[in-house]
């Protein structure tokens, strides 16, 4: 194998696409894909300072509860979510959290509830370049366990469940395309999926997940419904509440950190308290 000089080496302190570095970043980071939504998250926070914007990466970094917490934007669709999570894996971070927006596909779920994933349909093809097909996309316990508490604690009406995500807003969702172009098989695709018991669509959870498991890391993600697929209704409602959920989530998170710690124990369960 020819030797080349490596242009973009992943190994980097500063990292190439997030342009971040170690000091820059929390353990605990929030993903939302458009980094207009970083306004919004740090919002809630006792302090924050932007520290890098590259592309469409942009971060900050600062407190909420007293818990250090960092936000980095990913852009749309699971590739540039996959750069996000390797580079601020490389420089540190520990736990990530996507905060979006997503589509309900069951009836009892409403615009502006909340949807906490517990595992994800792969239906993207960033995570196959990962990992086998078969392999499960599953949400760490302890992050939804946190996520469910910051929901009840802040009073949102949230769901429990699995979300697909996929490569395309239109035809991997089974919209129509420009001038009515309908790809194969997408007039029965919500429904498949619905009948399967599938909660919600968007297009990042997965690779998050995939990709937060293979490395030993914790992943989950919160996402508000701005689309009711099942009843036909769209409006941008609640779009603070899965960034507030989030950023209270990464405090219970750290909470449960430091009683692990004290208990002398691996993981947390519902015996540990973190009143």
């Amino acid at each position: 194998m020819t030797d080349r000089p490596d242009s973009e080496d992943p190994n980097a302190e500063t990292q190439y696409h997030v342009d971040v570095g170690p000091a820059d970043v929390a353990e605990t980071v929030l993903l939302p894909g458009n980094p207009e939504r970083i306004d919004r998250i740090v919002e809630c926070w006792n302090e924050y300072d932007d520290v890098a914007h590259h592309r469409e990466y942009r971060t900050a970094t600062g407190r909420y509860d007293g818990a250090p917490i960092s936000v980095t934007s990913t852009g749309i669709g699971s590739p540039s979510a996959a750069i996000a999570v390797e580079e601020l894996a490389r420089v540190g971070c520990e736990t990530f959290i996507r905060v979006g927006s997503c589509g309900a596909i069951q009836p009892d779920v409403s615009v502006g509830d909340l949807v906490i994933t517990t595992g994800a349909v792969r239906q993207e093809g960033t995570s196959d370049e990962y990992v086998r097909e078969d392999y499960p996309a599953v949400a760490d316990h302890e992050v939804v366990s946190a996520l469910v508490a910051a929901a009840e604690r802040l009073g949102y009406d949230y769901h429990t469940g699995l979300t697909a995500s996929t490569d395309s807003f239109y035809a991997g969702q089974g919209r129509p395309g420009f001038e009515g172009f309908e790809a194969a098989g997408a007039e029965r695709l919500i429904d498949e999926l619905s009948e399967a018991n599938v909660t919600n669509v968007e297009m990042e959870a997965s690779a998050i997940l995939t990709l937060a498991s293979i490395y030993g890391l914790r992943g989950g993600a919160v996402c508000t419904v701005y689309a009711d697929r099942d009843g036909g209704e769209f409006s941008v409602t609640g779009e603070s509440r899965a960034a507030e959920t989030a950023s209270l989530a990464a405090a219970l998170l750290a909470k449960m950190d430091e009683r692990k710690a004290e208990a002398g124990v691996e993981r947390w369960h519902a015996g540990l308290s973190i009143e």
